[in-house]
């Protein structure tokens, strides 16, 4: 990985297999060893830790609920997925057949949970001052503080667009739980005012609120 040899990061090759491994490859592969999915996990809390720090200490002026705004907009699918395509981990995943020929090296989710697994590894192999480097090199965090380019999460879109039209917040319901305590699948429905907006899954609550909220801008026609 280019950006890993310009830092002089010695990252342990195992560790970057595997964190370049999909679950659909190593279903199909169970002899080559496990897939991302726990490092995706370890990589998402490390990425958020990053993230947090440094919003911490440069936006002294802000309170708690527009720290959060700003580091939700950062950490989104959107923004990992392009950061992973940057770094060229699609053509470096490990998918298996079947995801392959639907074209899993593109889907932006899955580039979005290669990515934190991949900052799982460097921070595993390297420490989590190498870690942050290398998050603030591949999502261009200066660049983009420079620039303003920092736009609100879709959950504080749609609390804004909530209260503004309808006076009212929007609820989140977990409709539906699956998988194994270590990789949990949730699915979450919003409403508002009673009505369902929208609904979205992902391996967290809190992406799967996400992931509804943005149906329910979507619904609402406003992105």
């Amino acid at each position: 990985m280019e950006l890993l040899k310009e830092m002089d990061a010695r990252v342990d090759e195992d560790l970057l297999r595997q964190a370049l491994t999909h679950s659909s490859y190593a279903n199909e592969n169970s002899d080559e060893g496990h897939s991302n999915e726990r490092m995706e996990f370890l990589g998402d809390a490390v990425l958020e830790l990053i993230v947090s720090d440094r919003l911490y200490r440069q936006r002294a002026l802000e309170d708690e609920g527009a720290l959060s705004s700003v580091r939700a907009s950062i950490v989104r699918t959107e923004s990992l997925g392009a950061a992973a395509r940057t770094l060229g981990l699609g053509e470096m995943l490990r998918l298996g057949r079947g995801e392959r020929e639907h074209g899993g090296q593109s889907k932006i989710s899955i580039l979005a949970d290669t990515y934190e697994a991949v900052v799982a590894a460097v921070y595993l192999g390297c420490g989590l001052e190498t870690a942050s480097a290398f998050v603030q090199k591949s999502l261009h965090l200066s660049e983009r503080e420079a620039n303003g380019d920092v736009v609100l999460d879709a959950k504080s879109s749609l609390e804004q667009v909530a209260q503004r039209e309808h006076h009212a917040n929007p609820h989140y319901d977990v409709v539906c739980r699956k998988g194994p305590d270590h990789a949990p699948h949730f699915t979450v429905e919003v409403s508002v005012e009673g009505e369902i907006m929208g609904c979205g899954s992902g391996k967290s609550k809190q992406k799967a609120e996400e992931a509804a909220a943005r149906e329910a801008l979507r619904f609402m026609g406003i992105r």
